[in-house]
């Protein structure tokens, strides 16, 4: 197999809502994203795939999306006023850890077609979770 990573870096603000612990409070990180592509197979360039191919679709997605925004659950009190105020928001089913938003990164590659086996994001130099799918099991 072969793979390539490309990093991603963005910012992004999000709260945590049912939480007793000092992320309920608004925050913001400088996150890196690391998407992991992978196949059993070189292209005709002998590449997995160009790494300007990734930035484009992967960093163009987190820039239109989720760079310099409010990541919020969608039943998050702060979502009305914040919009009112023009503030820019991205919303989410559940809490915007930094586990869902692995998630949504891996979903938003694969939906454009990308092979990703792995989505890690830093939320800060010590701290990261990695969304990667479980292994389809073999069948005998």
């Amino acid at each position: 197999m072969y793979s390539v990573v490309k990093r991603v870096d963005f910012c992004y603000g999000h709260r945590l809502l049912d939480y007793d612990g000092i992320c309920k409070h608004p925050h913001g990180h400088n996150a890196v994203a690391e998407v992991e592509i992978r196949t059993a197979t070189l292209d005709q360039r002998s590449m997995v795939c160009d790494f300007s191919d990734v930035k484009r679709l992967v960093k163009g997605w987190i820039d239109r999306e989720i760079d310099h925004k409010m990541i919020l659950r969608e039943d998050d009190p702060l979502v009305e006023p914040l919009r009112r105020l023009g503030e820019p928001v991205f919303l989410v089913e559940s809490n915007p850890t930094v586990e869902r938003i692995a998630r949504l990164i891996y979903d938003q590659v694969q939906a454009a077609g990308l092979p990703v086996v792995r989505v890690k994001v830093w939320e800060t130099p010590t701290s990261s979770a990695t969304y990667e799918p479980a292994a389809t099991p073999v069948e005998a």
